[in-house]
């Protein structure tokens, strides 16, 4: 396949209705259209429509995957639920990372390409956004850690200053959502652990979200239920966004752009050397394993005592490959219980008999060759 484009959309807050869809179709005769969602796939052409119009239209998350190395998220959110200002600390330099308003929303395109990505590592998309749409309910609810994970790419860019300090006082620890959102953009594992080590935008716990319930007037209550009753889906995020912003950080200092470099540095270093310990014992067990097949393989040789050079022989007599193979290997074995034994020179003599009787084979000598150049057997 020389090219494939995936393209998936999802309505969270309104569904679609009849002339939504119907107009979603005009740009897709095949594309699976239901009242939340527009997904579909091209292995040749390119879609009809913008996906920055669909966004700003209809939808509230849209991914984009191509094999070439594009990969795409796009998030709608009510404006009035997000700081446009909080998040410039976080995408000032990110320069794949672009945002704006349409009317009652702020729409912000991820795109970011991977040129070193091979064919052979790429997926065909499905299932990427189910993994990443939680992210738009942490931001609701005033975690900024996405963010806080795009900033680490203006590292791996080299973009920013030495000492610039991190935006949140840690990434920790990662939600699925962010661990799914590193690997869809090809994040620096090493970076993202390095950041991961300390907590970030936590969660607020839930005595924390009631003492903010409890200090509501009976007005504002009032209207929460009531938007609940209108089926506002963000009541829940907005009031865990008021929680969170009571919350104080550890008090550590912030970590600079060279503090994340020097620990992620020594995370890969140590991630390097648990990745050869396990090498090495997983080759001393098929060392071990080996050793005790062979142990066993001879044992058997030597209890079939002299019937084994009848078995030789009967091999060679085979006249092809298997039958050489099986001879020679015979061979080995028997030059190995000789050194074992302290009987070589009756392994020697009888092994000259050998060569002597079938020197025209010159197949199976070829392979008892390259058995005592391997083994020592003769």
């Amino acid at each position: 396949m020389s090219e494939y484009q995936y393209y998936e959309f999802q309505a969270l807050d309104r569904l679609l209705g009849d002339a939504d869809r119907e107009a979603l179709r005009a740009l897709s005769g095949r594309a699976r259209i239901t009242a939340t969602s527009f997904t579909n796939h091209y292995e040749w052409g390119d879609f009809k429509g913008d996906p920055r119009r669909l966004m700003e239209r209809w939808f509230d998350l849209h991914l984009y995957v191509a094999n070439w190395g594009t990969r795409r998220l796009m998030m709608r959110l009510p404006k009035r639920l997000v700081e446009r200002r909080r998040l410039t600390a976080f995408l000032g330099e990110v320069d794949w990372v672009t945002v704006w308003e349409k009317g009652e929303h702020l729409i912000i395109d991820m795109w970011r390409e991977n040129d070193d990505e091979a064919y052979e590592d790429w997926d065909d998309g499905s299932g990427w956004l189910d993994a990443l749409a939680p992210l738009r309910a942490e931001v609701l609810s005033g975690d900024l850690r996405l963010f806080y994970l795009l900033w680490l790419t203006a590292i791996e860019d080299g973009v920013l200053e030495a000492g610039e300090t991190e935006p949140l006082a840690g990434l920790g620890p990662l939600t699925d959502a962010l661990e799914a959102a590193a690997g869809f953009f090809r994040i620096d594992p090493d970076l993202v652990e390095a950041a991961a080590e300390r907590s970030g935008d936590l969660d607020p716990a839930e005595d924390v979200v009631r003492a903010v319930v409890a200090g509501l007037s009976d007005a504002e209550r009032t209207d929460l239920l009531m938007r609940v009753v209108d089926g506002d889906r963000h009541v829940g995020a907005e009031l865990k966004r008021v929680a969170r912003t009571g919350q104080t950080g550890s008090g550590a200092a912030p970590r600079t752009v060279d503090d994340l470099i020097a620990r992620a540095e020594a995370v890969a270093r140590a991630r390097e050397r648990a990745q050869a310990a396990r090498e090495a014992e997983e080759r001393r067990r098929e060392e071990a394993l080996a050793e005790r097949m062979y142990r066993k393989r001879l044992d058997d040789v030597a209890q079939r005592g002299a019937a084994v050079w009848a078995e030789v022989e009967t091999e060679i007599a085979r006249r092809n490959a298997a039958g050489y193979d099986r001879a020679a290997m015979l061979l080995s074995d028997l030059g190995a219980i000789a050194a074992e034994d302290g009987t070589e020179a009756d392994f020697a003599r009888r092994l000259a008999a050998i060569r002597d009787r079938h020197a025209r084979k010159q197949k199976f000598l070829e392979r008892l060759n390259g058995l005592e150049e391997d083994r020592g057997v003769g």
